[in-house]
């Protein structure tokens, strides 16, 4: 371990912190002068910009000859965007959902990572599946800019309480500066903060495959979990949400797309990762859908919920990296046993909430 090495990782955790910040900032007032909700710049602007770190390496491997690394990278980067990025945001402050994201983006990434699972079943996201999802990306963004903007357009405009003044004036310049700003600080912040993480894990003894399971796996999500903690501190829970959900969007169509577009045979896939990674990966999407509805709001108890399943599987990448005889019986209990207790479980939830509202005369979503 070098002299700068510990001074790196001090560095990297200002950027983040700065660069989530500025992205904040920057996004929130783009949305103003947009007449977008936080929602609504949290599903786009600030999505596309926290995962540019995962177009990056996914196409970086692809032009480098190694596209197969892109599963891994899509499918790793969701499962934590929604277990550790979300859960330790909402652990921070409970996060208030609209409907809007009942309705619309979280069936959208439910229905995303089915049908990226269905194209896997061959062992090949071929070129024509690429263009299919790069296309649903394009889609998306359009719908939900024009459902964003038709409700700015009919919501009340807000004004300003008598000891503060006008309302700021829209700088939409400013505001893009300080978004490409925030997203140089966050890139370079995960990359000093990956780069002296892994230097002490290589001091301390541990093998290059689990520091790669761990430490890269998760700097890659630096930026959305820097991004959404610092939104949901400064009370813009929606853009925190908004992040995770648009992240998730974006690497299922965009990332995954593009790889597929353009490498020549289309990004093979791991058998290892269709039983197992994949399907974790659609589980926690669909999860995603009982605990945003529960009261439009996710709570404390719920994002520890989420923050367990991501110990647990961590612990299974480190099972797997061992080769540790354990591995089956984990993967087996994982997938057969606690995943759907999960899913029944928050089930049970939704029916409660369900009765609740009726009974109350409360709309369902």
């Amino acid at each position: 371990m070098s002299l700068l090495t510990v001074p790196a990782l001090v560095v990297g955790f200002v950027l983040l912190v700065a660069g989530g910040e500025l992205l904040v900032r920057g996004g929130s007032g783009l949305g103003r002068s947009l007449g977008l909700s936080p929602l609504v710049v949290g599903l786009t602007v600030v999505a596309f910009a926290t995962s540019a770190p995962e177009l990056a390496v996914s196409l970086d491997a692809t032009l480098s000859g190694s596209p197969g690394l892109a599963v891994g990278n899509v499918v790793g980067s969701n499962i934590t965007n929604v277990l550790l990025v979300l859960g330790l945001s909402a652990l921070v402050l409970p996060v208030v959902v609209r409907r809007q994201l009942v309705r619309l983006d979280v069936p959208v990434v439910i229905a995303l990572s089915v049908l990226v699972l269905v194209l896997m079943l061959d062992g090949t996201v071929g070129r024509l599946d690429g263009v299919v999802l790069v296309a649903l990306l394009v889609g998306y963004v359009g719908s939900t800019v024009v459902v964003g903007r038709r409700a700015g357009a009919q919501a009340v405009p807000p004004t300003a309480a008598p000891d503060e003044g006008p309302a700021p004036a829209p700088r939409p310049l400013t505001d893009v500066l300080l978004v490409v700003g925030g997203v140089v600080l966050l890139v370079l912040g995960a990359r000093l903060l990956v780069g002296a993480a892994t230097d002490i894990a290589t001091s301390l003894g541990v093998s290059d495959l689990v520091i790669g399971l761990t430490v890269v796996a998760v700097g890659t999500s630096l930026p959305e979990l820097a991004t959404s903690v610092i939104a949901a501190v400064r009370g813009e829970q929606e853009m925190a949400i908004g992040n995770v959900v648009g992240s998730n969007v974006f690497n299922l169509t965009a990332v995954l797309g593009l790889t597929a577009t353009i490498a020549p045979d289309g990004v093979p896939v791991d058998a290892a990762a269709l039983r197992f990674d994949v399907p974790v990966m659609v589980v926690t999407a669909i999860a995603l859908l009982p605990v945003v509805f529960t009261g439009l709001t996710i709570a404390r108890w719920e994002a520890a919920v989420f923050l367990a399943f991501y110990v647990a599987y961590v612990a299974y990448l480190l099972l797997a990296a061992a080769d540790h005889d354990a591995v089956p019986a984990f993967s087996a209990v994982m997938l057969g046993f606690v995943a759907p207790l999960t899913v029944l479980t928050l089930g049970v939830l939704v029916a409660h909430e369900v009765r609740r509202r009726r009974d109350a005369g409360l709309p369902l979503a």
